[in-house]
């Protein structure tokens, strides 16, 4: 990751003929691909958001400032987008940015490593945090609560109600 930056989302195909593309966003702020927003893809290239609207069930149709045609849309096809961390909105109590917990400790209520948040895999119901055992199996724990405590000095407690590890 680009020091600073955030993942925003990935250019998908293009969508017709005067250089549009689908986006899929990774971030719930819609607003950082509003018109004049600044993008930066993983080589450094500044793409700036010329306009925006909501396609399908959650993607975007962005057109970028200088992309004028199709073939120079498909060129962009796989680009991670960043943008600045400091342009984040502000959090609500028990909100978390996925950064914030990815790299974190999983500890049981007595102290004792159960492994490392290596991501979130974010789910239209509920989302959960992959944790990594010291063993190299992947747990999928349900980011809820009643399992889930707030993350403290670089752990994050999961209460185990029995199977997942």
């Amino acid at each position: 990751m680009p020091p600073g930056l955030i993942r925003l989302g990935r250019i998908g195909r293009p969508h017709g003929v005067r250089g549009e593309v689908t986006v899929v966003p990774e971030t719930d702020d819609r607003s950082r691909f509003a018109p004049g927003s600044r993008l930066v893809s993983t080589a450094g290239t500044e793409f700036v958001v010329a306009d925006s609207h909501p396609y399908r069930d959650r993607g975007l149709v962005v057109a970028f400032v200088g992309v004028a045609d199709r073939n120079t849309a498909e060129t962009l096809r796989g680009t991670v987008l960043w943008g600045d961390a400091a342009d984040r909105r502000s959090l609500e109590p028990g909100e978390f940015w996925a950064d914030q917990l990815t790299g974190l400790v999983a500890v049981a209520p007595d102290g004792s490593a159960l492994g490392t948040v290596s991501g979130i895999d974010f789910g239209v119901g509920q989302d959960r945090l992959i944790v990594v055992t010291p063993e190299g199996s992947t747990v999928l724990v349900p980011f809820v609560s009643a399992l889930v405590g707030d993350p403290l000095e670089g752990k994050i407690e999961i209460r185990d109600p029995g199977g997942l590890f």
